[in-house]
């Protein structure tokens, strides 16, 4: 009967114990995402932006060394990530497979101009600065038109800062959260072993002598938690860098390290926190309160 009974009991320790881990993995999980979240929420609005398209119209008149020239100084240009010219033939031919019909039987004749697109870097994509780029092209007497949506690069830019504020006050308030949960579940574990503190300090333990194996044991778990947490995370970041390559969610190898270092050292010191003050609490309480 005895044995019976060790087992039940070893059971829902065991129980317990998985549940504190689990519960701890799962919010490491989440605090983690959003970590990535932060890090790369500026390269993923900077990929947005550099979609961003600047259309240079040439003259009929332009000359191909001028041509040249201009590709040549936009490529070498600070704000300039990459660039491509169009002939009036080939955006006569995109036209020609989008709507399906080939509009120069009816005209006699190819109406568009040669173009060259302009992608700029994240930095340079503001209403302000697009507009000097634009008259800085413009300048050239070659030059017919600079086109570029600029009512989506404001509402663009406007929707990342909005963003940005979100994401970071989303952070600070599931951090607290997360603080919070880990913390209920330690003390819930404390809890259940009140009697044995009690226990332990009326034959004469100290209570550093009580407190040291409840800490470790919750850092153990803390650490399990967090290992579970860091596989979880490691395995959503394989798969998005493989689905969404341009992201480059990779390439920082050093900040990837520090979340992750950060996670591991949130578990740690969360669960050791919690539980020197869980059990803190139950050092100084008086025997008869502890049955409420």
């Amino acid at each position: 009967m005895s044995s019976s009974f060790d087992k039940y009991q070893k059971r829902r320790l065991i129980s317990s114990y998985f549940s504190v881990a689990l519960s701890i993995a799962l919010v490491l999980f989440l605090v983690g995402l959003l970590g990535l979240l932060v890090l790369n929420a500026k390269k993923v609005a900077d990929h947005f932006k550099e979609q961003v398209t600047v259309t240079i119209y040439l003259k009929d008149t332009a000359k191909d060394v001028e041509i040249k020239q201009l590709e040549k100084s936009l490529a070498m240009a600070d704000y300039v990530k990459s660039t491509n010219f169009v002939s009036k033939e080939q955006a006569a031919e995109s036209m020609k497979a989008e709507s399906g019909e080939d509009f120069m039987e009816f005209l006699g004749i190819n109406p568009l101009k040669n173009s060259i697109d302009v992608h700029l870097k994240a930095d340079f994509v503001t209403s302000e600065k697009l507009e000097i780029i634009s008259e800085e092209a413009l300048s050239k007497s070659f030059v017919d038109e600079v086109n570029y949506d600029n009512d989506l690069v404001k509402l663009m830019n406007d929707n990342v800062k909005k963003i940005s504020f979100w994401i970071l006050l989303i952070s600070g308030i599931f951090t607290l959260i997360a603080v919070l949960l880990i913390n209920s579940s330690i003390r819930l574990a404390v809890y259940s072993k009140r009697f044995t503190i009690k226990t332990m300090q009326m034959v004469g333990a100290t209570k550093r002598f009580i407190r040291l194996p409840f800490i470790w044991r919750s850092v153990k778990l803390g650490i399990i938690g967090a290992l579970i947490a860091l596989t979880g995370m490691g395995i959503v970041l394989y798969y998005i860098d493989k689905m969404f390559p341009e992201l480059a969610l990779l390439s920082n190898p050093i900040l990837l390290i520090a979340l992750f270092g950060f996670v591991f050292g949130l578990g740690i010191v969360i669960t050791w926190i919690s539980t020197f003050f869980a059990t803190q609490r139950f050092l100084n309480l008086n025997t008869d309160k502890l049955y409420y």
